[in-house]
């Protein structure tokens, strides 16, 4: 169980990074709505309209790293079970 938990927190640290850094690691904070210039092809203005999509920032590494950091802990609440090595009296 405590390998177990360990490796899972491993797998958790390096999925977040690799998603982080896949989605073009945004060093703000995360967003849901990316902002995107547009141009008006009538009048030439330029304007600024919003385009969903997912961009993971620093908040979504420190929660992946919180919760890998609590499964780590509590891979410490298990013992290795102790070898049972006394000698047998068979008489």
């Amino acid at each position: 169980m405590k390998r177990l938990l360990q490796l899972l927190a491993v797998l958790i640290l390096l999925a977040a990074g690799m998603t982080w850094l896949a989605t073009g690691a945004n060093r703000g904070w995360t967003k849901t709505s990316v902002a995107v210039k547009t141009l008006d092809e009538v009048t030439g203005i330029e304007g600024i309209t919003y385009k969903k999509q997912f961009l993971p920032g620093v908040d979504f590494l420190g929660a992946a790293l919180g919760g890998a950091a609590l499964l780590a802990g509590a891979s410490f609440l298990f013992r290795k079970p102790k070898a049972n090595n006394q000698p047998t009296n068979n008489q």
